[in-house]
């Protein structure tokens, strides 16, 4: 849920969605509508979906317990998995996500990506816990090291920072207000009520054609015929 949400969005969402699914079976067995339900209002769907479809997975198989086997879930990627294998199972390995690469590029005084960050990330980890040394930096990187205007006076470890203007901050989301991804988010409200027929669909924006194409392409509804309905 954190990925791509502001915290003060998420916790009230986590906490329903908790109540709502409190074991990986309950979410499992649950259909695809009764999930969006309960993630409405966080955004990016298909982020729902595959969290749903990676918990018939560890229902059917079991929990992966290091990173490599973490990335076989449906939607974990490289960081998530780095970050669940560190923080629930004890890995030894840096959970590389903005956060970090911004705190590690400025304590270096280089803007460093791919495997040089990786590389750099775990010389800082050491011989540190690597789960409580993940969920350090990214408070550090969410609350001090901010992308603009960092808080360098009020740093921890400020000593450690070579140069803190070599980050370039990306550029900032585009807009929900009026984007084709409102437009995805819209049918699948509808959808949730049951199928539609495409005729409807199209009268609800006219990029809905377009926004069905790519939700069938991400496996979030199946169109048969004339009729557009949730995946299962």
């Amino acid at each position: 849920m954190l990925q791509q949400t502001q915290v003060d969005r998420v916790i009230p969402k986590f906490e329903a969605f908790l109540r709502r699914f409190p074991s990986v079976d309950s979410l499992a067995a649950a259909d695809l509508g009764d999930v969006l339900e309960m993630w409405h209002g966080l955004g990016y769907n298909s982020r729902a979906k595959r969290l749903r479809d990676a918990a018939r997975v560890i229902a059917a198989d079991g929990w992966p317990t290091d990173e490599a086997g973490l990335q076989t879930l449906p939607g974990i990627g490289p960081y998530t998995a780095a970050a669940v294998a560190s923080i629930a199972f004890g890995e030894q390995v840096p959970a590389v996500d903005t956060n970090l690469k911004r705190v590690i590029s400025r304590w270096r005084g280089l803007p460093l990506e791919g495997a040089p960050l990786t590389e750099a990330a775990m010389d800082e980890l050491g011989d540190a816990p690597a789960g409580d040394w993940n969920q350090a930096v990214m408070d550090l990187g969410a609350t001090t090291c901010r992308p603009r205007n960092p808080r360098c006076h009020d740093c921890p470890v400020q000593a450690w920072c070579v140069d803190p203007t070599v980050y370039v901050p990306p550029p900032r989301q585009s807009r929900f207000e009026g984007s084709l991804r409102q437009v995805r988010a819209r049918i699948l409200r509808d959808l949730a009520d049951g199928p539609l027929p495409m005729s409807d669909v199209t009268e609800i924006d006219v990029r809905a054609d377009e926004a069905v194409v790519a939700l069938e392409k991400d496996g979030m509804v199946t169109v048969n015929g004339d009729r557009v309905s949730l995946a299962g």
